[in-house]
């Protein structure tokens, strides 16, 4: 049976306090609602239908991928929101998947598993349960001494006998398409003003048709996302399935409850991850590396057998047997080639560093190109920015930069070339010279072999 989903997003989230709509709030790296639109992508194969309230901009702008918006007008709760998406999907599929934003930590494994038990279910609707405590505000379940579901309490609207129950609603439910369509109208405004989609479940028992069950494997599946401490809770849940499944996959945590790993990263095996790393964005990082302790990467690519120590690495690309740090920083735009040493302090900006450059500590490179086996002193500065643009330096392969050396751009260093300590190189260097002095000027030819 082909099946499509609704993700319910319209929600207001007053209870976050923050002016940043509740299913924009990051986890692991993502926005919430991306977490829903993911899984049920997965479990259907369909790009799921969102509904959103009015002037959601940045919530369109937020979901990967082409998913279909609905606009709820009004917030008049779920069995509206549902509604709205009758025009689009009415008569369209067979079974329809429902689930909420603030639930973002079910899985595509869970929410294929309800799709298949409402496959086998002859009536017209399959839940997903949990047992919690505390129950988080879920909905009780009542079942009849039979065991036979009777219907779902709102927890406002529950007695004290009721709040008693364990079995809770997690939220997500299977339908059959056009029981839905036909049932939803039906469904009576509540005390607070709206229309809840647990009020089917009332409609289909009364009619004396059977509701299917599946309960969670995983309770921590079942943090819902009201308060932002229910998002730091979400955020440690998050941060344990992706290292767990890092470990499986090959890669070493030392402490994994301090290692912090957003969704879109990437590591190979035999990677070793020290405490305190951070992993943004849509890093990749190779094989037989050790990253950290106390390192943050974002968006960088870091190829095999790699050593990251104490350092910042953003939108920068290293090749294979690189080292970095420890207390570098890697700007936007750096690529360094294989081999490549940046020491303490070093700081390197869209700049490109050949095979087996060495980068001495407190120098800084900006827009530069260094080539092959070029030896930085500590202290060399890249002058790259006259107060209006920026400007290039050059040094060819094999030169050796002295300690403290400001080089002036737009400066070129010839193959070869050195510098003497403290220089200020403010016109090109030609290669295989010696330049020294403030301004510096040659004073000598090299010799190659030297």
């Amino acid at each position: 049976m082909r099946c499509e989903a609704i993700v319910l997003a319209a929600g207001l989230g007053t209870r976050m306090n923050s002016a940043m709509p509740k299913v924009l709030q990051p986890l692991g790296g993502w926005p919430l609602l991306r977490w829903s639109v993911e899984a049920c992508r997965q479990a259907t194969g369909e790009e799921p239908h969102v509904v959103i309230p009015p002037e959601a901009d940045e919530i369109r702008q937020a979901v990967g991928g082409e998913v279909h918006f609905v606009v709820q007008a009004e917030p008049l709760g779920t069995g509206h929101a549902a509604l709205q998406a009758a025009g689009a999907l009415n008569g369209k599929s067979e079974l329809l998947l429902v689930t909420s934003a603030d639930m973002p930590l079910l899985t595509s494994d869970t929410l294929r598993g309800l799709i298949e038990v409402q496959q086998a279910n002859v009536g017209p609707v399959t839940l997903l349960t949990t047992e919690s405590d505390p129950p988080r505000g879920f909905g009780r379940v009542e079942r009849d001494p039979r065991g036979k579901i009777v219907g779902i309490i709102e927890e406002a609207q529950a007695s004290p006998v009721q709040l008693g129950l364990k079995e809770l609603n997690v939220g997500a439910y299977c339908f059959r398409a056009a029981w839905l369509w036909e049932q939803l109208p039906k469904v009576q405004k509540s005390a607070k003003g709206e229309y809840y989609l647990t009020d089917l479940v009332g409609l289909a028992t009364a009619s004396g048709q059977p509701i299917a069950v599946l309960k969670l494997a995983d309770p921590n599946e079942a943090i819902g996302i009201n308060t932002l401490e229910h998002l730091a809770e979400a955020e440690a849940a998050i941060r344990r399935r992706i290292n767990r499944e890092l470990m499986a996959k090959g890669v070493r945590f030392l402490d994994p409850e301090t290692t912090y790993v957003e969704a879109g990263v990437r590591v190979a095996s035999d990677t070793v991850l020290l405490p305190n790393t951070h992993l943004q964005g849509e890093t990749v990082i190779g094989s037989g590396c050790q990253i950290g302790p106390n390192s943050i990467l974002r968006n960088a690519q870091v190829g095999d057998r790699c050593r990251i120590e104490a350092s910042v690495v953003e939108g920068a690309v290293l090749e294979q047997d690189v080292e970095v740090g420890p207390f570098a920083r890697l700007r936007p735009g750096a690529r360094l080639g294989a081999g490549v040493h940046v020491g303490n302090f070093g700081e390197i900006k869209s700049s490109t560093l050949g095979p087996g450059v060495k980068v001495g500590h407190f120098s800084y490179l900006g827009d530069a190109t260094i080539g092959k086996g070029v030896n930085i002193g500590a202290g060399t500065i890249t002058c790259n920015f006259d107060g209006k643009q920026k400007h290039a330096t050059t040094i060819g392969e094999g030169a050796f930069i002295g300690s403290d050396t400001m080089l002036v751009a737009p400066v070129n260093v010839g193959a070869g070339a050195r510098t003497g300590a403290g220089a200020v190189v403010t016109k090109d260097v030609p290669a295989n010279t010696l330049a020294a002095g403030v301004p510096a000027r040659v004073i000598r030819k090299l010799n190659p072999r030297d």
